[in-house]
């Protein structure tokens, strides 16, 4: 069984929707030339100005800013699936008072902006006397945040395990508990580890809001780098490369995790 979230489009969808690629692509290639050709008129690719990019003591200080991105990209990740299994859970739960709490939480946080829960956590907080320490007043909210995301992910993993293994799990004596845990769960979570990838490809960009509470990520680093070289151009060009490498990175193994997860199904479907 698996989970659509929309009607596959058809050959006229399709057509429109190849159309309106080719357009956005020759868009954004037009757009990339003309800053190019501005870039060069003011002097920004002179080789002067990107010769610092060529040191190793740069490059360390960047990479330990993308090294305190990853860090709370982990961090945040590894709280939000937790408390998203939980609400998800919670959500398929038979009792109401552990199934509308749960999905209260999904809907309403799913509609609050990351930014927002940072703003609570950075202003709100510390006047009810709970200040928290610089990386956590970032982890918290992401966690907060992308747990709702994490939630729905594992919830749709679950219901498309097909419910005789649940059946086969209680006939053998399991109790639903141990049924859930020790059958459904470790094959929602392989069906669903690609957009829990996919997913985490989204945290680790809303680390830059990093910036706002002056934890040194990626995106603050180079703030306080173009401070003190004047390459501002230069040093956030730079680290956009860094992240899109990540971030492609990232995409690329949720694209091959699924591809994998395809290849089996088929496997499994040839042999019966």
């Amino acid at each position: 069984m698996s989970t659509m979230l929309f009607d596959e489009p058809g050959p006229r969808a399709r057509r429109r929707m190849r159309v309106a690629t080719v357009i956005g692509a020759l868009a954004t290639v037009a757009l990339a030339v003309l800053a190019v050709r501005q870039f060069a008129a003011n002097g920004q690719l002179d080789a002067a100005r990107w010769q610092p990019y060529a040191t190793w003591p740069m490059w360390r200080y960047l990479l330990n800013g993308l090294g305190s991105t990853a860090l709370a990209a982990v961090v945040s990740a590894a709280l939000a699936m937790a408390f998203g299994l939980v609400l998800g859970l919670g959500r398929l739960s038979p009792r109401r008072w552990a199934r509308v709490p749960a999905a209260g939480y999904v809907e309403v946080v799913r509609t609050v902006p990351a930014l927002l829960l940072v703003y609570v956590v950075l202003f709100a907080l510390p006047r009810y006397g709970l200040d928290l320490p610089l990386f956590w007043k970032l982890v918290v909210p992401l966690s907060v945040s992308h747990a709702a995301s994490f939630a729905e992910i594992f919830r749709a993993g679950i219901l498309s395990v097909e419910r005789g293994q649940s059946e086969a799990g209680l006939a053998v004596g399991l109790t639903p508990g141990r049924t859930m845990r020790l059958i459904v769960l470790p094959q929602a979570a392989r069906r669903v580890l690609p957009s829990i990838v996919s997913q985490s490809v989204g945290l680790l960009k809303d680390t830059s809001l990093g910036f706002v509470v002056s934890y040194t990520e990626l995106l603050y680093s180079s703030k306080v780098l173009a401070n003190y070289n004047g390459l501002l151009i230069q040093t956030y060009i730079v680290v956009a490369l860094v992240y899109l490498v990540v971030n492609m990175s990232l995409s690329k193994l949720a694209r091959t995790l699924e591809a994998r997860r395809r290849a089996v199904l088929r496997r499994r479907t040839t042999r019966v």
